[in-house]
């Protein structure tokens, strides 16, 4: 039990998520706290000030004047693998801005112009692995906090590049041509093999370490030879049986999860599920439009910056 509670906190730590001792899900006032902070996260101006004092580094990164990419989903969303595949292709670390789980990030690149990578995963996949790992949260809370996640953002979806979990995990160069096509960027596009999602999943198994060096290659900080020579190091620490647990799929995560089915399918919790998925329907769209032409995505590039321009 004290293991099990030692990994959850400093998964807590590292995704940007707070516990509180004594306070259960059905609390009343762990309940409204989990709403203010839910519609906080939808206001750069409020949260991201807040969000900087807290969380200094390395990881999670709030946006910055430095920041080159936005990689944000709500929780589950394949966001640290998004992240590992991401700097594992690059040839330099980009400095990149991720985990606050937060579309307060996503609302500041899109009104920057900073390129940004929204991730979205089908509602009950995403809330049951989010349940897994933090079982003191409420079905009703993370159903709405879902849904207030994505919607804040569809009027912004024009800004953004959206990827969905299995593009993700399956098909990550894609998801990173469509980021140089609709931005102008030139990052590397990762080629999926076995071997390469395998060493995603291998750092992901040491997140919970909180080293310094593996949380600075995310945010883009600490190159890919720094992290090499950590490795070893990391390899032979000790940690708990279940250390890493939240971030890699697992028998006993998917045995959790067919028991949360049960919660999930309460009637009273129909119109929020029904909300939740009208989102992501809306949302999904626009994960596979065509990959423009390099000369179109030029000039729509060029049209846009004379309407900023003007503007």
């Amino acid at each position: 039990m004290e293991n099990r509670y030692r990994g959850g906190r400093r998964h807590a730590l590292a995704e940007g998520r707070d516990l509180v001792i004594g306070q259960s899900a059905s609390s009343p006032a762990r309940r409204a706290r989990h709403l203010l902070r839910t519609q906080a996260f939808e206001y750069p101006a409020l949260y991201l000030p807040f969000a900087r004092r807290k969380y200094p580094g390395p990881s999670p990164e709030v946006i910055g004047p430095r920041t080159e990419l936005v990689i944000e989903g709500y929780f589950c969303s394949a966001n640290t693998f998004a992240v590992y595949a991401f700097q594992l292709s690059q040839a330099r670390p980009v400095r990149l801005a991720h985990h606050l789980h937060a579309p307060a990030q996503l609302i500041t690149a899109a009104r920057r112009g900073i390129p940004a990578l929204l991730l979205i995963r089908e509602p009950e996949d995403a809330i049951l692995s989010e349940l897994t790992y933090d079982p003191a949260a409420a079905m009703r809370s993370a159903l709405v906090a879902y849904s207030r996640f994505y919607t804040c953002l569809l009027p912004l979806l024009d800004s953004l590049v959206v990827a969905e979990f299995e593009q993700v995990i399956h098909d990550f160069g894609t998801v990173i041509r469509r980021l140089n096509a609709h931005f102008g960027t030139s990052f590397a596009e990762s080629r999926h093999t076995d071997g390469s999602s395998r060493a995603c999943f291998e750092l992901m198994k040491y997140r919970e370490s909180l080293s310094a060096v593996l949380l600075g290659f995310e945010s883009g900080t600490v190159t890919r030879e720094q992290l090499e020579a950590e490795l070893p190091a990391l390899a032979s620490r000790a940690e708990p049986p279940d250390a890493g647990e939240a971030y890699i799929p697992s028998e006993d995560r998917n045995r959790q999860k067919v028991a949360l089915r049960e919660q999930w399918l309460q009637p009273g919790l129909a119109s929020l599920r029904e909300r939740a998925q009208l989102v992501y329907a809306e949302v999904r769209a626009a994960s596979n439009p065509p990959v423009p032409r390099p000369s179109q995505a030029a000039a729509d590039r060029r049209a846009a910056r004379s309407y900023r321009e003007a503007d």
